[in-house]
């Protein structure tokens, strides 16, 4: 028992879940017409694969932090860090994860739904871990894979990589700035100890850094308005996108005037508000 919740935390299941709501939210968006028995099939077909890549990379990444999760008191109790999970037990379960995920986006979906699932896996794992410990690219390089998820759902549904697919990328791909900017302020102590540059700029917790963070939360308002530019939904959704980005801004505005740790964390709790209720309207509105 005290095995398999190891393995089930190996997962990260609350990022794995939103990464995978992500795909099914781009799945959805991706059928042209509504069937919704059907489609639902697909949609949780989509979402368990996403689970289970997602999961993989979650895995690789706490197999190559082992060491520096001990030195973090948010992560010092993970499977690996304790022993629970010996390094080639984990490596055992990268595999069967990963090929599970992989298998399941190929041939149920199709091979392009499981190369860029792959590339992702790659991506995170493999280059954005190591890179958190060289330079702040790092944010950069993770918000590729973490951008991926909707494309990979409007793959799985059309079999091609379109303006629209591209169009859902922008958006959860500029998302991760001051998502992960505003998590790295309210871990900095944390992340101080093991090595990681994850702040954009060299001063950290400083005005800087709260401008680069309003900066790309101001981009995402016009680039979240592009689906209905392009006739991928109707009237409402552009309202909500536009209220939740002013809001969300308006938060980066409260970090700008008192650079704080409690300011940080209303962006964080913000930026898991914005993404879901924005991607739900973007459904609902193309009923």
């Amino acid at each position: 028992m005290i095995k398999a919740r190891a393995y089930f935390q190996l997962l990260k299941f609350r990022l794995s879940l939103t990464v995978a709501f992500s795909a099914a939210i781009g799945y959805m968006l991706g059928q042209h017409e509504f069937a919704w028995r059907m489609h639902w099939v697909g949609a949780i077909l989509v979402m368990l694969g996403g689970m289970l890549v997602t999961g993989s990379a979650n895995t690789i990444n706490q197999i190559y932090e082992k060491d520096l999760d001990r030195l973090m008191k948010r992560t010092a109790k993970r499977p690996l860090p304790t022993g629970v999970i010996s390094v080639p037990e984990a490596w055992i379960f990268v595999v069967i994860t990963g090929l599970a995920g992989l298998l399941l986006l190929g041939l149920y979906f199709n091979p392009l739904t499981a190369a860029i699932s792959l590339l992702s896996l790659i991506l995170y794992g493999f280059i954005y871990t190591p890179l958190k410990r060289i330079s702040p690219i790092c944010v950069a390089v993770g918000a590729i894979p973490g951008g991926l998820p909707p494309m990979i759902g409007w793959v799985a549904a059309t079999g091609m990589i379109t303006q629209e697919a591209w169009i859902l990328f922008g958006i959860q791909f500029m998302w991760q700035f001051p998502h992960f900017w505003a998590i790295a302020w309210v871990l900095d102590e944390d992340y101080h100890k093991a090595g990681f540059k994850m702040l954009p700029m060299a001063g950290g917790k400083d005005l800087r850094t709260a401008f680069q963070i309003m900066t790309y939360t101001l981009i995402l308002i016009p680039l979240s308005l592009l689906p209905f530019y392009f006739g991928m939904t109707n009237h409402i959704y552009p309202m909500v996108a536009a209220i939740c980005g002013v809001l969300f801004l308006m938060q980066t505005f409260y970090l700008m005037r008192t650079v704080s740790k409690k300011a940080a964390m209303r962006i964080m709790f913000g930026s898991f508000l914005y993404l879901p209720i924005v991607q739900i309207a973007l459904v609902l509105d193309k009923m």
